[in-house]
């Protein structure tokens, strides 16, 4: 195909891509700025275009690749802008001071729910709680391994029954 034949048949599909690329974007700058990425590579990749194929679908999948290579990058890129005159927080590099104060709270809020709970089901979930597998609670306490998981599964609903409870939660 020589590039009078190829550039006759880029511009009668000018529309179409045009249309394309902004129901992609949904922005008529950013429909713009694809229509023309994709016109740019597929002129320079001319020579790699096989004649008697589709010409309309092989534009179509350049720019639809296009779209989803740029969609990658800006979410890989996940910048953080601002538009603040003063940006001298954004640049500084300060670290925040960690506080553990509200973890500590609600830490000794839960054991006091914790230490409620009947000693049947408050052992084994300690012990998951801890990092035992279900299997070594269950040869640890002597007891069936489905009687372990039932009494942790327990000891979670009621638990949560008392969060919901303590915190003003309807959980109906």
């Amino acid at each position: 195909m020589t590039s009078i034949e190829f550039n006759t048949k880029l511009s009668g599909l000018a529309s179409v891509l045009h249309s394309f690329a902004y129901n992609l974007t949904k922005n008529s700058e950013d429909a713009k700025d694809l229509y023309q990425e994709t016109a740019f590579r597929a002129l320079s990749n001319r020579d790699k275009f096989q004649p008697d194929t589709n010409f309309k679908a092989w534009m179509f999948t350049i720019m639809k690749n296009i779209f989803i290579n740029n969609y990658r990058k800006k979410i890989k890129a996940n910048t953080v802008l601002d538009t603040t005159d003063n940006q001298y927080y954004l640049n500084s590099g300060s670290h925040a001071i960690p506080n553990s104060a509200e973890g500590s709270i609600m830490m000794k809020e839960l054991n006091s729910m914790l230490e409620v709970l009947d000693d049947s089901t408050k052992v084994p979930f300690v012990m998951h709680f801890e990092g035992f597998k279900y299997q070594e609670i269950a040869d640890e306490l002597d007891l069936p391994l489905g009687t372990v998981k039932s009494r942790i599964f327990f000891a979670r609903k009621e638990l949560k029954e008392r969060i919901l409870s303590q915190y003003g939660f309807n959980p109906s």
